[in-house]
């Protein structure tokens, strides 16, 4: 290599070049994430051109060209030894979004092997693993043999990304939120497909929310993300498929980690929100046609909403959290998941329609009362948030419960009242008609 071509791989030339929006070759790419994987690229040079990406984009070649770089980063598990065709669903990250823990053990008890790597919080949205690290006793750091092992025992297994699987992501993904370069479509598609790519998986179901509380609220950009993850999806093989979904106000009522992990196991007694029920089951129902066990989506999301109602996926959820090291017992019992100690009703000041209530607010507001992180290094309380009383459309009376604000101490409890009147926005009027919960779809 001449003397020209190594000052061309300097980190602070590709740096520039993205800067620019010029297109980078593969061996830049290469050079550069390689790099950085070795610890020969420090964290700020990675954050620069993570927010020359923001501002600039990839195109198609660098987009497969950075997506196998995060796969190759690590080893792609074997499924072909498991009964059931492996399918996954990933969510790009919502306010009261728990749909992972219903639907992940209700699609294995209808037939699919479900090998599910999720995330953590992200901004102002909450993530699945600490979600499921409410549990007592739940371990999300498997490693890939005993990941394995579970998907064997259960049908479904959760964990998170690995010193195994797509580690590169793992090193990226606190770092795309310290710098706010979340809402980028190429970091967002490569990050949520490596990791999916190398579960092995036959199928995926994406859910791309879209909205106020989204990372990309406009309906357009929501379905640009789309396109670009089932077409890179598809490329290499995997049936992918996508619903666009509406995230302009929170899922189901309860919002924090430890709060929403007991509305999940509500739902799959048959007890939970109607919203938080549909959308599991039309995901369900996605991911069944998807694993070739529906002919059409419709028929698989009807099987699945039968199944919910009889509480059909509350056993294999017990049998999870047993073979993940956490306490089953809760399963049946949620009260068993720890609660904050301070809780307060938190009531109306006027009479009014609830003209929306703001997802931004709330997640950010479980942030401040330490239920999120400000740095990728943050440990998280999972009992605070709040649970809702309200959603958009009601009717009240001034004195009518807005929610309950679940807080750690005191100084919490006063600052979580003032972000719960803050979000929920009530007028004279009603809200004009309110966009529907599932917007587009896209087959797998």
């Amino acid at each position: 290599m001449s003397r020209r071509d190594r000052g061309s791989l300097l980190p602070s030339r590709i740096i520039e070049k993205k800067r620019r929006g010029e297109a980078l070759t593969s061996e830049e790419l290469e050079h550069f994430f390689r790099g950085y994987h070795r610890k020969r690229i420090p964290d700020y040079q990675m954050a620069a051109f993570l927010m020359a990406v923001y501002f600039q984009g990839m195109d198609d070649q660098e987009l497969e060209g950075l997506l196998t770089l995060m796969v190759d980063s690590g080893s792609v598990l074997d499924l072909s030894h498991l009964p059931g065709p492996g399918v996954d669903k990933h969510s790009t990250g919502g306010v009261g979004d728990k749909t992972s823990l219903v639907l992940a053990p209700l699609a294995a008890e209808l037939g699919l092997v479900v090998p599910m790597m999720s995330g953590r919080g992200l901004g102002h949205t909450a993530g699945t693993l600490d979600k499921l690290e409410a549990i007592p006793g739940f371990r999300t750091d498997l490693g890939s043999e005993r990941f394995l092992r579970v998907l064997e025992e259960v049908g479904v297994a959760m964990m998170g990304p690995s010193s195994e699987v797509a580690p590169l992501d793992r090193r990226l993904y606190g770092l795309r939120d310290a710098t706010a370069t979340v809402p980028s479509i190429p970091l967002i598609a490569t990050s949520i497909m490596s990791k999916k790519l190398a579960e092995g998986i036959d199928g995926l179901v994406l859910d791309v929310k879209t909205g106020a509380g989204s990372f990309l609220p406009d309906l357009e950009r929501s379905r640009e993300l789309a396109r670009t993850m089932t077409s890179l999806g598809r490329s290499r093989g995997v049936r992918t498929g996508a619903l666009i979904t509406e995230m302009g106000r929170p899922l189901g009522r309860a919002v924090g980690n430890g709060l929403e992990t007991v509305e999940a196991l509500h739902c799959l007694r048959g007890e939970g929100p109607e919203d938080l029920a549909a959308l599991s089951s039309a995901l369900v129902g996605e991911m069944l046609r998807a694993g070739g066990l529906a002919e059409k989506a419709e028929e698989g999301e009807a099987a699945a909403r039968q199944a919910l109602g009889a509480g059909r996926g509350l056993e294999r959820m017990a049998r999870l959290v047993e073979a993940q090291g956490g306490d089953s017992a809760v399963v049946e019992k949620p009260e068993g998941i720890p609660r904050a100690p301070e809780r307060e009703v938190v009531r109306a000041q006027q009479s009014g329609f609830v003209r929306e209530v703001r997802p931004v607010e709330l997640g950010y507001g479980v942030v401040e009362l330490g239920g999120g992180r400000r740095t990728p290094e943050d440990s998280l309380d999972p009992r605070v948030g709040f649970v809702l009383a309200v959603a958009p459309g009601d009717e009240l009376r001034e004195g009518a419960p807005l929610g309950e604000v679940h807080a750690a101490d005191p100084v919490g409890l006063t600052r979580g009242r003032a972000v719960l009147r803050n979000a929920v926005v009530v007028g004279g009027e009603p809200p004009p008609s309110l966009p529907p919960l599932i917007h587009e779809r896209m087959p797998a």
